[in-house]
């Protein structure tokens, strides 16, 4: 029997969400946006959406999952008031 040499090799794929991320602006973490705009790579939203920023946020809605997230992440909200 011969000596053979088995290995195993991981691949890693990122799967886009074909999502509302055209009809909403979400938020993502500010490195992240820029190392998306200069690698091409993906981002994750508050949300959960995975995908490659290519359009200006300032023209559509904020996603409402994200802006209920990014709100409960504030410091120093006081539901109280």
């Amino acid at each position: 029997m011969s000596d053979q040499n088995f290995g195993t090799q991981l691949e890693e794929k990122v799967v886009l969400d074909q999502g509302d991320h055209e009809r909403f602006s979400h938020y993502v973490q500010k490195n992240k946006i820029v190392e998306s705009a200069v690698m091409g790579n993906a981002v994750v939203a508050l949300c959960g959406k995975v995908w490659i920023p290519s359009r200006d946020p300032q023209k559509f809605p904020v996603c409402p999952t994200c802006q209920e997230i990014y709100e409960s992440l504030k410091p120093g909200d006081d539901e109280t008031k």
